[in-house]
């Protein structure tokens, strides 16, 4: 998987895209951007949010279950120099016929596979692999 960003013409804004797919970035006024997107703070949750979603749309296929409606909050808060993402946590509200029962244990068996959330609990490194400067 390959995802690019690139900062719009002479601003602090950028575009971000993996294949046709895009959004904006950019910082708040207050950290002195021209907030017109989401902060990498927010991307970071909504990521979160995003892939305990789309397993859960996955899982539910697998085990039979339709969902008719989810959504989820994500909270966290950011502190220390650098700023660290602490004590993430979500909620989660579904819409389905299927027993109250067999939708918390599709969400427990989710929390414990999504990949995102999986990735943050295990410490994926991240690493700068080539860095080019131009004029």
């Amino acid at each position: 998987m390959q995802v690019h960003l690139k900062t719009i013409h002479d601003s602090s804004a950028a575009a971000g895209w993996a294949g046709p797919r895009s959004l904006v970035i950019d910082r708040t006024p207050r950290a002195g951007g021209m907030g017109i997107g989401f902060s990498g703070e927010e991307l970071f949750m909504m990521s979160i949010a995003a892939s305990v979603c789309n397993d859960l749309y996955r899982e539910a296929a697998a085990w039979n279950v339709e969902l008719t409606e989810v959504e989820i909050v994500v909270n966290g808060d950011w502190s220390g120099e650098p700023a660290l993402a602490k004590n993430i946590r979500y909620d989660i509200r579904v819409r389905s016929k299927a027993p109250r029962e067999k939708i918390e244990e599709l969400i427990r068996h989710t929390d414990k596979i999504a990949e995102i959330p999986q990735s943050l609990r295990t410490g994926t490194p991240v690493r700068v692999n080539e860095i080019e400067v131009m004029r």
